[in-house]
């Protein structure tokens, strides 16, 4: 994987260079080479590359149909719960990659239930979170977690997920118009990127998963076939797709505090999401210096958790307005379960650090479902 990031942090800064070159983007991946002229030692095909790009990732076995039940233990317990009239159906998409299932064109069908949950819990300052394991669909821990709140920049994952599935090409070359720094909802978009900056699609959904870059992510929207009004009804579309029953999508970006779901939907939204090998991959970069031609800009993942690389985290994206507070959700790896985590509405950064840490640890130390 790690050599797999430098192969695409080269990628990416030979698409800005080549600009409208006919050389698409997933052949780019395969031959380019890390930071040399040798060619990269990447396992994959061409065909599977430019499959991976357009998120329909290599399955050579075939995709296959599961069905899951997201559920809460009881109390100091691992027996998992019976459905109950209150499940709630959603639907995701699982797709197989080397004969591994992670996503495809089958459904999975995720039942959430109401029940207890195990004692002993860490003190949670943000206003909700939720712990899922994303295997099971088993709630380890949850606060609040059907409260539809504010999500801010939280809405840029739904905002990659619609740009994956409308598989379009991600070497077209987008040019940042004065739209896409307007802002929303009464919000200024401020940004480090400048009107005229060009880009091709890929970086820019980079820019707005890894930067939280918010004139990227406007312009992803606006770039989108039927433009900014089709994408906010592909957004609200897939969140009722999934059973996001508590979401509401207003833009792109996540400055519109209209712009809401609860921390249960999210832990659908990021289970959901995890299965996009384009978004595990973007969402994760630590670090990236973009380069625009005219100038090079060194840039941070917002997730300082992600930065210091000693959490396995698959998956993340953090948000933050004022009416939001500041939230995080992520997909991570936890004494070998995997698990969604969503923190929405701390105080602060270091609250959000905090409240991730201990439940990252609290999760870490319990006992595995049976």
């Amino acid at each position: 994987m790690k050599k797999f990031n430098k192969s695409l942090k080269h990628v990416l800064s030979l698409s800005v260079l080549l600009g409208m070159s006919s050389t698409g983007f997933a052949e780019l991946i395969v031959n380019s080479s890390s930071g040399s002229t040798a060619q990269a030692n990447i396992a994959w095909s061409s065909e599977q590359a430019s499959q991976f790009l357009n998120n329909e990732e290599a399955s050579p076995q075939g995709s296959v149909t599961a069905t899951t039940t997201l559920r809460a233990p009881t109390q100091a317990s691992t027996t998992l719960t019976t459905p109950s009239e209150s499940t709630t159906k959603i639907t995701t998409s699982v797709r197989s990659v080397d004969g591994v299932v992670t996503q495809g064109e089958a459904k999975k069908t995720i039942q959430i239930l109401d029940t207890n949950r195990y004692s002993n819990q860490p003190s949670v300052n943000a206003r909700a979170a939720l712990v899922m394991d994303a295997n099971t669909g088993e709630v380890l821990y949850s606060k609040n977690t059907n409260a539809a709140l504010p999500i801010a920049s939280v809405t840029k994952l739904m905002t990659a997920v619609v740009i994956t599935d409308a598989r379009l090409d991600m070497n077209e070359t987008i040019t940042l118009q004065s739209v896409d720094f307007a802002g929303a909802g009464g919000k200024n978009s401020s940004s480090t990127l400048r009107v005229g900056d060009k880009m091709n699609r890929a970086e820019a959904l980079l820019f707005a998963l890894m930067k939280s870059e918010n004139p990227a992510a406007a312009a992803l929207g606006r770039t989108y076939p039927g433009g900014k009004s089709a994408f906010v009804a592909a957004m609200n579309a897939k969140a009722k797709e999934l059973g996001m029953h508590s979401s509401r999508f207003m833009e792109a970006t996540g400055l519109h505090p209209a712009n809401v779901a609860s921390a249960r939907d999210l832990g659908v939204l990021v289970s959901t999401a995890s299965q996009y090998g384009l978004i595990r991959q973007f969402s994760t970069t630590p670090t990236y210096d973009f380069n625009l031609g005219y100038r090079v800009l060194k840039s941070n993942n917002t997730n300082g958790l992600v930065r210091n690389g000693g959490y396995n985290i698959n998956l993340s994206k953090t948000g933050f307005i004022n009416e939001a507070g500041r939230c995080v959700v992520m997909h991570t790896t936890l004494n070998n379960r995997p698990v969604a985590l969503v923190i929405l509405g701390a105080s602060n950064t270091e609250a959000r650090n905090n409240d991730a840490i201990r439940l990252m640890n609290w999760t870490s130390n319990l006992p595995k479902a049976i």
